[in-house]
């Protein structure tokens, strides 16, 4: 019988080849996602001490959060273990972290009795979150990395958070500043998706030398912060929140 006749019978393939044929499964990298996964218990967390009326808690958590996010992309960077799947994760864990428990643990402590007005504010800081996220999904390969274009959404999650935990801090009801609570609310929602420019940071290179005066001024920076640490925080967050609308309005009269 010829050996191309198509009735003729084939070798069974041996288990080598049969392993070698199968598609490679893609592997997860463990450990940036471990940090994007505390990141998004931290956020969750948030919400459910929020509804049980643990503010400070709810607060602190979202802090917590901003520290993991910030280190997840930095880990990935240093192991070389960046991947699609990080990123899309990482994207997801921050809309629920920076855009819906702080819409969420505001609505809660303070804008719940002022009706439409409220939930419509804590509902465009959420929208502004989703809006800002998706943005730099689409832009993060062309903008410059020394710039944020609006407010990135950490920083405008824990200024809503910092504000509650400092009314909290001091005795202060949500109710008795709801007004304030609702400004800075809309204030941060809008700021996220404005195309001002903030820094980012990361043209920064840790591995570089530094003067020792450097070393002087983050160990004051931290001692500072050990002071009062909400209202300090606060404070900065308040000053990095403006510092995109100071940046815009001397662009604007260089050109004028």
């Amino acid at each position: 019988m010829d050996e191309h006749d198509t009735g003729s019978t084939q070798e069974p393939e041996t288990p080598d080849e049969e392993i070698s044929a199968k598609p490679r499964r893609r592997g997860i990298y463990l450990l940036p996602n471990l940090f994007t996964t505390g990141a998004l218990f931290a956020g969750f967390y948030s919400i459910v001490q929020a509804m049980n009326g643990r503010f400070e808690q709810a607060a602190i958590a979202i802090f917590v959060a901003m520290i993991l996010d910030g280190l997840d992309g930095r880990v990935a960077r240093l192991t070389n273990t960046q991947s699609e799947f990080g990123a899309e994760y990482d994207s997801l864990s921050d809309m629920v972290s920076f855009g819906v428990a702080p819409a969420l643990v505001m609505y809660s402590f303070a804008l719940k009795g002022m009706g439409k007005l409220g939930w419509i504010a804590a509902f465009v800081y959420c929208a502004g979150a989703a809006l800002r996220l998706a943005r730099f999904n689409t832009m993060h390969s062309v903008e410059d990395k020394r710039w944020f274009q609006g407010l990135p959404s950490p920083a405008a999650a824990t200024l809503v958070a910092g504000l509650v935990w400092v009314l909290v801090d001091n005795h202060i009801s949500g109710a008795d500043v709801r007004w304030l609570a609702w400004g800075i609310t809309l204030f941060a929602g809008v700021s996220m998706v404005t195309n001002l420019r903030f820094y980012s940071g990361k043209d920064i290179n840790l591995k570089r030398s530094v003067p020792f005066i450097v070393i002087v001024l983050i160990a004051l920076s931290i001692s500072l912060v050990a002071i009062d640490p909400p209202i300090v925080l606060l404070l900065l967050l308040i000053a990095y929140g403006l510092s995109g609308y100071v940046i815009g309005i001397r662009q604007r009269l260089r050109k004028g």
